[in-house]
């Protein structure tokens, strides 16, 4: 079959493809510490996994009381996540084998993320992921990011399809929140374990309550052809 009887389905970058968590949180970690926060650590930074960028560092000017703007807090942050992006991003294995699956039956597919369209671009390009995924939504490029829709929605729209007919892979709860906020099905994979009982994981039409661990592409291309049916 060329197609799964019109399935497309839309992946989330970091946390969800790749293990980008890792680089978002030193590229956090050394722009506040320019700006005078010196003890930003690991848990710090998992209260804003699954928030576009722009909103993050909105949050840090408020809770922070940073004097900088947020225009110049962004520019700062991706400045260095670029460079940490650059120098290596792993792609989960799974997940590849997942996106190659579905380029092999010919199933639409695009990104819908948080990052900024270079992120975007330069995560895919250096790990390979753009031959298969060539359609990718920022949410620099719409009103509102997750939980708001507008990400899912625009994807869609690009991909030529009817959010009905979407199928999204989410790790973080916004995400989730998001993609049922579109009216789409939802694969979550939570990238935090105990965020797992998250009251957005509820509204998902498949929770992999592991993770990444618990993840096969074998068991997700079972799922979404499932789904076309």
């Amino acid at each position: 079959m060329s197609r799964l009887s019109g399935i497309s389905v839309i992946f989330d970058l970091d946390g969800t493809l790749v293990d980008s968590e890792p680089n978002y949180y030193e590229a956090g970690r050394q722009t506040l510490a320019e700006y005078g926060v010196p003890d930003f650590g690991w848990s710090d930074h998992e209260r804003y996994v699954g928030i576009s960028t722009q909103e993050t560092v909105a949050r840090w000017k408020s809770e922070y009381g940073l004097r900088a703007s947020v225009s110049e807090l962004l520019a700062a942050k991706n400045r260095r996540y670029l460079e940490l992006a650059r120098g290596g991003t792993r792609v989960y294995p799974e997940m590849r084998k997942f996106v190659e699956l579905l380029a092999g039956v010919g199933v639409p597919m695009a990104v819908a993320s948080g990052s900024s369209p270079q992120a975007i671009e330069a995560i895919l390009a250096g790990t390979g992921l753009d031959e298969y995924l060539r359609t990718t939504v920022s949410a620099d490029e719409v009103a509102h990011g997750k939980p708001a829709p507008d990400v899912f929605l625009e994807a869609a729209r690009r991909l030529g399809a009817a959010p009905a007919d979407c199928v999204v892979l989410e790790d973080a709860a916004p995400g989730a929140a998001a993609a049922h906020a579109a009216g789409m099905r939802c694969i979550a994979v939570p990238y935090l374990p105990a965020q797992a009982d998250a009251p957005e994981f509820t509204h998902a039409d498949l929770l992999l309550r592991g993770g990444q661990e618990e993840f096969t592409a074998r068991g997700a291309f079972a799922w979404v052809a499932g789904a076309s049916g």
